[in-house]
């Protein structure tokens, strides 16, 4: 299990970005009850907001330590790839 976060700016709409994460892994099975949660083949990766400050709070779990690091870089490099110039903190 793995927990991180993504620091943003305070003016970004995190719902958007959720949203847009959302479309982007729309062929995995997803919940939306309490942020984003995405059923990949070998684990599974929650992303939710802050209600707090300007971040994404991201959980993952997978059967290995590695693949756990895997699924995270790989929503963490889809984040920052949605987002608009500057907008991370």
């Amino acid at each position: 299990m793995s927990k991180n976060k993504i620091a943003l700016t305070n003016d970004l709409d995190i719902d958007l970005l959720l949203k847009m994460i959302k479309a982007k892994y729309d062929t995995y099975p997803c919940n939306t009850v309490d942020g984003l949660k995405i059923d990949f083949e070998k684990g599974w990766v929650h992303l939710r907001k802050s209600n707090t400050e300007p971040i994404i709070r991201i959980y993952a779990k997978a059967d290995s330590e590695e693949a756990v690091i895997q699924l995270v870089e790989k929503v963490k490099t889809a984040v920052q790839l949605m987002l608009p110039e500057k907008k991370m903190a």
